[in-house]
């Protein structure tokens, strides 16, 4: 239950972020937390957009919840599912819930995935002609190539199942006309590649204000790319 009196409320509910002396919080949804009011402060997500999930160390799932603000979003809010996608605490996912299921099925590696709504990145997914990839040296290689997934309905089968094939072998992409999916062996990792693409987003955005940016030497991005 929330703490009543407790100075670090906010929207009217204990943050669970305080280091409240009360009662033990799992530091895994400290973490979600965390990363969701990182990408709400810095413009990734607005208002109820956006999403996250972590594996556990018990093979469940913590992920968002359906219809709660990000950037008030409490540890209390994550709700926990098994692989299958049921809720062991009745509450409701995320409505994209099957996309971060399909991603940690399909790799153990994987602990984090990250869904922004990356303003600039987004944008630049419905420009046929301008491409993330090849001109920024540290995305070649903190990335490799950053492929974009084709638009499908948001929330649905086909676009979970597009952005789980497109993850198999990638540990970020852009989804066209929806924002951008990024995984990590930590919540930290999977938010630091989602901040990196939105930032190699507004400098090619920039450079294309002004000009057609020139691609790295295809042999200097060959040796970046096999750094990853």
């Amino acid at each position: 239950m929330p703490c009543e009196g407790c100075p670090k409320r906010l929207d009217g509910r204990c943050n669970g972020l305080g280091g409240c002396k009360e009662r033990e919080v799992d530091p895994l949804r400290v973490h979600l937390v965390q990363a969701c009011r990182l990408l709400y402060e810095r413009g990734l997500i607005a208002g109820f957009d956006g999403n996250a999930s972590a594996r556990t160390k018990h093979g469940t799932v913590l992920v968002t919840p359906a219809g709660v603000h990000k950037g008030l979003m409490n540890p209390d809010d994550v709700v926990e599912l098994d692989l299958q996608g049921r809720s062991l605490d009745g509450r409701a996912p995320t409505t994209e819930v099957s996309m971060h299921l399909g991603v940690l099925q399909r790799r153990p590696d994987v602990t984090a995935v990250v869904h922004s709504h990356a303003p600039t990145a987004v944008a630049m997914s419905l420009l046929r002609n301008v491409s993330l990839n090849g001109v920024l040296p540290e995305l070649a290689i903190a990335l490799g190539e950053v492929k974009t997934v084709p638009y499908a309905r948001p929330g649905t089968e086909t676009l979970a199942e597009k952005v789980a094939q497109a993850l198999a072998q990638s540990n970020a992409v852009v989804i066209e006309r929806h924002g951008t999916v990024a995984v990590g062996a930590t919540i930290s990792e999977a938010l630091a590649r989602t901040e990196m693409i939105e930032h190699a987003a507004r400098v090619l955005w920039t450079a294309h204000a002004l000009q057609r940016p020139q691609r790295l030497d295809e042999a200097e991005l060959r040796a970046l790319m096999r750094r990853t």
